[in-house]
């Protein structure tokens, strides 16, 4: 008569199913890793690498006036071409700002007093890396030009690795229409908390939906207040947001068709 070993078969059954549950524990091992690198450590290095526009290094965080003063501080970046950064504000309610000129300034103080819009009015002149703006934009408030939105850019110099340049925007809230502290002339007084006003920007380029890879370069800015040209205090995080442009389709259809009538080369 046979009498089995009920210890050796449990020892039997256990050593049988060793094999089968450490497959199974290297196949979960392995999704883990291949789950954290594919959606938390690849996301993470490209945010890092597309926040790194080459401009970005050593970039002036002031603007300065004609005569030097500090002017009003950048709290804001794009990258794209200059034909995308037109479209795309235009896409988002704001109109190019008309150029300084004798018939310009009289407009915007005729419509001041009687309360007219003007909804492209100049802007005045500000400075970075010793020249003014490229492009400026504004976005009107009620019908008035005492009180808008506006926007400043300049364009850096150096371009990433698919030739796109950095555009730097200094973005404000003209509150009201006063004297200068510093120079004792007629200006436009901002709003001190820049942030709000560079928020109000993005959120209307969001609404775009053109506006892609929104990242922040945080202490861009060292120091958080100060004091611009016309003596108006400012105060910020010190972030910076980096935002890519998305060409739209109306550009998108422009370069194809200027791709298809350009000359082709012989061979």
């Amino acid at each position: 008569m046979r009498i089995d070993d009920p210890d050796a078969s449990l020892s039997s059954s256990h050593a049988g199913s060793s094999p089968r549950w450490s497959s199974r524990v290297r196949f979960a091992f392995i999704a883990a890793c291949y789950l954290a690198a594919a959606y938390l450590l690849i996301p993470f290095v490209w945010s890092r690498y597309f926040a790194c526009h080459p401009a970005l290094k050593n970039a002036p965080g002031i603007t300065n006036t004609s005569d030097g003063h500090p002017g009003d501080p950048i709290n804001l970046a794009l990258i794209g071409s200059e034909d995308e950064l037109v479209s795309i504000l235009a896409d988002s309610g704001w109109y190019p700002a008309d150029s300084l000129s004798l018939k310009a300034d009289l407009k915007i103080a005729a419509d001041t007093v009687l309360s007219r819009p003007y909804k492209d009015a100049p802007v005045s002149n500000l400075y970075l890396w010793g020249r003014k703006e490229d492009k400026a934009f504004e976005q009107p408030v009620g019908n008035n030009p005492r009180q808008r939105h506006h926007v400043r850019f300049w364009r850096g110099a150096e371009v990433d690795t698919q030739g796109r340049p950095l555009w730097f925007g200094a973005a404000t809230f003209d509150k009201s229409v006063g004297i200068s502290e510093t120079t004792g002339q007629i200006t436009h007084h901002i709003d001190s908390n820049i942030d709000t006003e560079r928020d109000h920007l993005l959120d209307n380029l969001k609404q775009s939906g053109r506006l892609t890879d929104l990242r922040f370069v945080d202490d861009f800015h060292t120091v958080h207040e100060g004091v611009n040209g016309g003596g108006d205090k400012w105060h910020t995080d010190g972030r910076l947001p980096v935002g890519t442009i998305v060409a739209s389709s109306r550009s998108k259809a422009n370069a194809r068709e200027t791709s298809l009538s350009s000359p082709q080369q012989k061979p």
